[in-house]
């Protein structure tokens, strides 16, 4: 099959996704993250999820070294902090950004929702890594989401 891979993205775009950022250690003691629309729910019993990390990104090394990473689920007003650990080059975590109360693995401060993950799998797929971690902690706040759908960010409403 020959792939327009323009138009097989905007296939791919009619399907609206959660918006996540993935936090680890940096191996030099401190915090990185990247933004991920790729994560699921694999299994309840254990609890495993998975998300993908594209080979050519400038953070694969430490998220194929981490044993431990943290699913931040962003809200709706967050748009922008995931632009900057999508595209830009400021994708190391302060301190100031960092939930004290974690640290192995770096969790953001402010989420609406966090998964702390030990990697269970790691598994070449094409052009990207699927990393699948067991759930060891999670906490859920209040609020609308964050979505991506064709290209542009959208709220998910919580229910009234």
């Amino acid at each position: 099959m020959d792939l327009d891979v323009k138009a097989y993205r905007r296939a791919l775009g009619a399907f609206a996704t959660g918006v996540c950022i993935v936090t680890t250690d940096d191996g030099q003691g401190g915090a990185i993250g990247i933004t991920v629309n790729s994560f699921t729910s694999v299994s309840l019993e254990p609890p495993l999820v998975l998300w993908c990390l594209d080979d050519a990104s400038d953070r694969r090394d430490p998220f194929v070294v981490t044993e431990r990473f943290a699913i931040n689920i962003l809200g709706a007003e967050e748009a922008a902090l995931s632009d900057r650990f999508a595209r830009g080059t400021e994708y190391r975590l302060g301190p100031e950004e960092l939930d004290p109360a974690s640290r192995n693995p770096p969790r953001l401060k402010h989420a609406l929702s966090r998964l702390d993950c030990s990697v269970r799998q790691r598994i070449q797929l094409g052009d990207h890594l699927v990393i699948i971690g067991e759930v060891t902690a999670y906490d859920a706040g209040e609020g609308d989401g964050l979505l991506y759908f064709r290209g542009r960010y959208a709220r998910a409403r919580a229910e009234a």
